[in-house]
């Protein structure tokens, strides 16, 4: 058992069952025993690896994306660069490099990262030297606002829901002897999810996510109030149905109630939650990721970075762009949608 289990199995013989919120935020979050506060789960040697660590066009692609959505809205002398749960800051170093060029742009930004993470908070100081971190997305200065967000809804806690008749029945994490196990609260109503009871079935589970409309609402309502965009990448998709909710430990997927703290958990992420929260900004149709590089130039970049190499090197960078763009890959797992003030055309790469 886990330090982390061993609490949290102290808490549930106190109080009772933790919902699936609570306990994903403590086998995240905990101070001293939550995963992302203890390593850095990135690469080869931790548990997952993101697009932004595959290959450098990622990030560049979506930094030009952003930086013609600035320019398309009056190139403002002021502007907040930002990014939400940034890893290693890979994405936002790449981000700064493609757009370096670009007449003014560096000269408007400021560079803020929203991290929970003290480890991570060291490895993005090695690679954004100057940015300014927070712990919130509302604690960002007030202003024309570029946000991007590459897998970071997955990670905040969820609730999960089961049909029962016109009520719904929590899933929650209770004890089985001295190891933790699944069940079910009594069925109950579920105002929330009034409006799901017309496309479910006795059974179906529904999964909610309570902290992302108010982080999707922040950034919302200050693209609407003073222009910008945001750009979000993730898995998901338009009004889900199902249990998405997944451990994953060393590259493979592992049981989320075997080791507290030692994998990483994700669900995945409802667009039509997002599109909702960010009224009065204006969310753009979903796209694939893959299909968004190739109308960003993935294509294209992929070729010029291929000249000079040859062997491993060109069958490495070969395999990025596929593992980025092909559909049996990440091309159509992870999805993209953009936000923008209604009075401004949507992001390159969004057109409708």
């Amino acid at each position: 058992m886990t330090p982390l289990a061993r609490l949290l199995a102290d808490r549930i013989a106190t109080g009772g069952p933790l919902t699936l919120a609570e306990f994903m935020a403590d086998c995240l979050l905990h101070p001293r025993h939550g995963y992302y506060a203890t390593r850095d789960p990135l690469g080869a040697a931790g548990d997952f690896t993101t697009a932004p660590e595959i290959s450098q066009m990622f990030g560049e692609c979506l930094g030009l994306c952003l930086a013609q959505a600035w320019i398309d809205q009056g190139a403002p002398s002021a502007a907040i660069l930002a990014e939400l749960g940034p890893g290693r800051g890979t994405l936002m170093a790449d981000v700064r490099r493609a757009t370096r060029r670009v007449p003014g742009f560096h000269d408007a930004l400021s560079v803020h990262l929203v991290e929970a993470s003290p480890t991570l908070r060291a490895e993005q100081a090695k690679r954004v030297p100057g940015a300014i971190w927070h712990d919130r997305v509302d604690t960002l200065p007030e202003g024309f606002l570029l946000l991007l967000a590459n897998e970071f809804f997955d990670a905040l806690p969820i609730r999960q829901f089961v049909r029962a008749g016109s009520g719904w029945s929590e899933r929650v994490v209770g004890l089985e002897g001295d190891r933790m196990a699944w069940g079910l609260l009594p069925p109950a109503p579920q105002p929330a999810l009034s409006d799901r009871l017309a496309d479910t079935r006795e059974g179906d589970v529904v999964e909610t996510c309570p902290a992302l409309p108010p982080i999707m609402g922040e950034v919302g309502r200050r693209i609407g109030t003073h222009g910008g965009a945001a750009l979000v990448i993730d898995y998901g998709d338009w009004r889900l149905t199902g249990d998405t909710f997944q451990a994953v430990a060393r590259h493979a997927f592992a049981d989320p109630l075997d080791a507290p703290g030692e994998a990483d958990l994700t669900a995945h992420v409802d667009f039509e939650t997002l599109a909702r929260a960010a009224v009065p900004a204006r969310a753009t149709a979903i796209v694939s990721q893959g299909d968004l590089l190739e109308r960003l130039g993935i294509g294209q970049r992929a070729q010029v970075l291929a000249r000079g190499l040859e062997g491993e090197r060109l069958a490495a960078h070969l395999e990025a762009h596929r593992r980025l763009t092909l559909p049996e890959e990440m091309g159509t797992l992870f999805k993209a949608m953009a936000f923008h003030p209604s009075s401004a055309p949507p992001p390159p790469g969004f057109a409708p």
